[in-house]
């Protein structure tokens, strides 16, 4: 395709930047004084560094369809509590990733990228706050039997909301290529203001496997780290304590999966 565009190389991107008239309209917008909320419009992860350090509210609506302007009216103007949660992770530019000619995943997606997301995986922001503590799981197990996880929220803000509790587990010491860490559960629940619950999870040994050196997959005897919390285990979060750990010790003979 013959596109002479900026960011563009034919017809295929070679900047996740948002145009840069758009940038340049929401600097003019900023320089008026005027609140601005950023509604991004968009079906896959944008690099927005500037709009994230200087725009006071961004929304992402992806592609909503016809009811999008009564939807976004209603986050707008307070009548909706949002609860979304990103399924991908948001990267300041292009120059954090492998090119996209490289087919490794070294250095993609939250389970292998190892540098600072402009926005991570599963993070998503409230009219109201939740506060995590008091998680729960077995110092040991037996490989091949179920682990019960269990924690609990409270809404410590003024009004309900929806929170998406998440699950990660990590294996610190396994050999090989390893995701950093890896959801293995979630939960959205609605709680009134001041309201607490108790949620539970249950790990099957599928979801405490690996898979060797000969791609089979297998539950092995040693360490397991498990976050629970509103999203991923970065050292901001769990510097913070919104992500919270325990650690379980898998005991036995390797137990094949598949």
């Amino acid at each position: 395709m013959k596109v002479d565009v900026e960011g563009f190389s034919g017809g295929d991107r070679t900047s996740i930047a948002l145009p840069k008239v758009q940038t340049e309209l929401l600097k003019v917008l900023k320089s008026s004084g005027k609140p601005v909320v950023f509604a991004m419009m968009t079906g896959s992860a944008l690099g927005v560094p500037w709009e994230a350090a200087n725009i006071p509210a961004i929304i992402n609506t992806w592609y909503g369809g016809q009811a999008t302007g009564t939807a976004l009216a209603d986050v707008l103007f307070g009548d909706y509590n949002p609860a979304g949660r990103l399924p991908v992770t948001f990267y300041k530019s292009e120059k954090q990733l492998p090119a996209f000619d490289n087919y490794d995943m070294e250095g993609r997606t939250y389970r292998y990228f190892r540098d600072t997301p402009l926005y991570p995986f599963g993070h998503g922001l409230s009219y109201t706050t939740f506060k995590y503590s008091a998680l729960k799981m077995p110092p040991s197990a037996p490989t091949g039997q179920p682990v019960t996880v269990s924690v609990e929220v409270q809404n410590t803000g003024k009004r309900a909301g929806d929170e998406v509790v998440q699950l990660y587990v990590k294996h610190p010491n396994a050999k090989g290529r390893v995701a950093l860490h890896a959801l293995e559960g979630f939960q959205r629940i609605n709680l009134k203001a001041g309201e607490k619950k108790t949620i539970q999870f249950t790990l099957t040994p599928r979801q405490l496997s690996l898979l060797n050196d000969k791609a089979e997959r297998m539950e092995q005897a040693g360490q397991v780290q498990v976050f629970v919390g509103g999203g991923q285990p970065l050292k901001s979060a769990l510097a913070a304590k919104q992500v919270l750990q325990a650690n379980v010790a898998l005991t036995g003979a390797n137990v094949m999966i598949d």
